[in-house]
């Protein structure tokens, strides 16, 4: 599947693939991006079934890491790689499945387990929105209220609300990920046996329960070079919480890849 991506930033060494997670777009990492952008060329993607990407049934990690793996490949072949939560997880399975498309990886506030929480109260949300009526996103946010009552996951949510369409579309494929919610929270239980050999940094934001002593135990099986960094003042949305700190420990981290 070919995905929807943006490119910014100088060519010539490595680009830089950043991948959102669930209900987000690319853009979502923009703060990130442009920071980066200012040396490496940067690849902001949307994964199948959010933003412009096209839409499918099968909504697994091994075909989120599939896709990934023919955009590295019109990119050149191998990138640093950057997920978010379940952006994250299909980092991590592309990185211990084909290892060579991937020089550096960064995991942000994810681990490479299966988690108990479950996403899809928010499908139901957003299902349940009655778009005919809706005209103005001001709208869909007094409607979503009751059901969402976070301000700010409300505003993330409405993001994939697109007004261009008559009625309002949602432009994820809700079906799909709902259908697929066992497996985006899980993680996959027929990867091969190994470790990803490269250089791994996980970052986790220190108000999020997401990278707690289990998580933290399987990146270190998977990942023996991973080094662990805590953003204070973030949650799991940390991109968001703190853009300048992410940003920069980014660029520190991926250097001038070369």
């Amino acid at each position: 599947m070919k995905l929807n991506h943006t490119a910014a930033g100088p060519e010539g060494a490595l680009p830089v693939l950043l991948v959102h997670g669930l209900y987000g777009q690319g853009r979502n990492l923009g703060a990130q991006a442009r920071r980066l952008a200012q040396t490496r060329r940067v690849v902001t993607v949307d994964l199948r079934n959010h933003g412009d990407s096209p839409q499918d049934m099968d909504a697994d990690y091994a075909a989120l890491a599939g896709d990934l793996a023919r955009l590295i490949g019109d990119l050149g072949g191998r990138v640093d790689l950057v997920g978010h939560s379940m952006g994250g997880k299909a980092a991590m399975v592309l990185a211990l499945t084909q290892p060579d498309l991937v020089r550096r990886l960064v995991i942000m506030d994810i681990a490479p387990i299966a988690y108990d929480h479950d996403q899809t109260r928010y499908i139901d949300a957003m299902e349940a929105l009655d778009l005919s009526s809706i005209t103005r996103r001001s709208q869909a946010d007094a409607a979503m209220a009751a059901d969402v009552p976070e301000p700010g996951v409300r505003a993330f949510l409405l993001q994939n609300l697109d007004f261009k369409a008559t009625p309002p579309a949602w432009k994820l494929n809700l079906p799909a990920l709902r259908a697929a919610m066992p497996q985006i929270v899980g993680w996959p239980d027929d990867l091969p046996q190994g470790s990803f050999p490269g250089k791994v940094m996980a970052l986790r934001g220190a108000r999020s329960d997401y990278v707690a002593d289990a998580g933290e135990a399987a990146l270190r099986a998977h990942f023996p070079q991973v080094r662990i960094v805590t953003l204070k003042d973030a949650g799991h949305w940390l991109h968001a919480d703190a853009p300048e700190a992410v940003a920069e420990t980014l660029v520190s981290f991926l250097g001038d890849g070369r």
